[in-house]
């Protein structure tokens, strides 16, 4: 376990799915760059996401909010006050800057020396709108994508004829000047959050609560984590953010330890309350039915899609040693797999050519041609037929589909699954049917 991140960071990193950010200029600190496989799996992460929160709930609509909007959403939000800031220390001796809470000693943990004493330091990136740069044009990155909900809730709620209780959905980036990112893309600055928000009755806050915690607990094991790997951590009074009557996160086991992966928070009435007293918005709701007139209350699912990604690359890693596959040219070392689930799998069928001659090639990409247009499939045809079966191993595809010599006669292609690696002939013209019915 020990070294299994830094294995996993290699892998990412040769095989295309997470490079560091301006690299050529030595790397831009706590950003990555998701490369061709890395950003298909994070889609997929996504869109199952979305799938769950979305399309299998009956009141739960999308949304894409701005990324900047007026300060005075996030004086209102509390994010300018000490409520949004870390203690932070620095070195006298090496001026490595770190978060408070994360020092076991009175001294630094690079070079041993003295501390300065804390000073509380505000998560929000500053930026500005407008030709000239002064307090008047200063605004924000936004430090959550829920904020951008709630200044939609009653647009929402007006032009899609909702009623109590429904929800509003959001994907999409996030910033925060984190005082020490670490652990790869575990905690970074910039980052995609996957946000739902649920406005119901104070009195039924509590059921709901319940709710969407084993929804999401459920949505993480239907995926593929092991239930060992996955716990539910309930945050005590003392540790409650300012909005929160109740915090529960779920955690993940990872190779540094169980650290946090989502959040379901109880906000109360706290937003809308807040953002109708500094707007001067009215945001009550009137039920017909009752006669009531009342704030909502939120509850919330937070999580973050650059996180879930670590989890589900950190959960299919797998080491084989010895090899798995049988042919005469692989030589006999481990081999890595990554056993994604096929939802999350960023390549579902890679289509080789037995040998790169020219009449298989030809069939080979007349298939993967026509395969393009049904799901992401890649073609190739380098290094001997077991090296082409490691690589797709590697970055989780989940069928390799080989043209040989016999398929030019009777029009059939070998077939390999990733984990059973059963082999299986198939004919060309049944081949569409065949990895639907397998749910490709």
């Amino acid at each position: 376990m020990e070294n299994l991140l830094e294995k996993i960071i290699s892998l990412c990193r040769r095989r295309g799915f997470i490079w560091q950010s301006s690299e050529i200029y030595g790397g831009f600190a706590s950003c990555y760059d998701f490369g061709p496989s890395g950003v298909e799996l994070k889609n997929n992460i996504k869109k199952a996401w979305w799938k769950e929160m979305v399309y299998q709930e009956e009141s739960i609509v999308g949304l894409d909010a701005a990324i900047l909007m007026t300060p005075k959403v996030w004086q209102a939000s509390g994010h300018l006050t000490a409520g949004f800031a870390d203690s932070l220390v620095e070195c006298k001796k090496c001026h490595h800057r770190f978060r408070k809470d994360q020092i076991e000693k009175n001294e630094c943990p690079d070079c041993k020396g003295e501390l300065t004493p804390e000073k509380k330091f505000n998560l929000m990136m500053k930026t500005f709108c407008g030709p000239v740069e002064d307090e008047a044009a200063v605004t924000y990155l936004r430090a959550e994508t829920c904020q951008g909900i709630y200044m939609n809730y009653e647009n929402v709620r007006q032009s899609m004829r909702l009623k109590i209780p429904f929800g509003i959905a959001q994907i999409g980036k996030a910033f925060r000047n984190e005082i020490t990112p670490k652990d790869f893309i575990f905690r970074t600055r910039e980052f995609d959050q996957m946000e739902m928000e649920w406005f119901c009755k104070g009195r039924e806050a509590d059921k709901w609560f319940e709710y969407f915690k084993n929804k999401r607990m459920n949505w993480y094991l239907g995926l593929g984590i092991k239930k060992e790997n996955l716990r539910f951590r309930e945050h005590q009074k003392d540790e409650l953010a300012h909005y929160a009557k109740r915090a529960v996160d779920i955690e993940y086991r990872f190779p540094f330890g169980w650290k946090e992966i989502e959040g379901i928070h109880d906000r109360t009435d706290f937003d809308l309350r807040n953002h109708s007293k500094f707007s001067g918005k009215d945001l009550s709701y009137f039920d017909e039915e009752t006669k009531e007139k009342f704030i909502p209350h939120i509850i919330e699912t937070s999580a973050g899609a650059d996180r879930s990604t670590l989890v589900f690359l950190t959960e299919s890693y797998n080491e084989i040693k010895g090899g798995r596959t049988t042919t005469t040219e692989s030589t006999k070392e481990v081999e890595v797999m990554l056993r994604l689930h096929q939802d999350l799998a960023p390549i579902k069928i890679a289509i080789l050519p037995l040998v790169k001659k020219e009449p298989l090639i030809k069939l080979a990409r007349e298939i993967y041609l026509n395969f393009k247009k049904y799901w992401p499939v890649q073609y190739d045809e380098a290094s001997s037929i077991g090296r082409r079966y490691r690589r797709g191993d590697e970055i989780g595809t989940l069928f390799a589909l080989t043209v040989d010599f016999e398929s030019l006669e009777d029009k059939k292609v070998t077939v390999r699954d990733r984990d059973t690696m059963k082999q299986e002939r198939i004919e060309i013209d049944k081949l569409t049917e065949y990895f639907r019915n397998k749910n490709v």
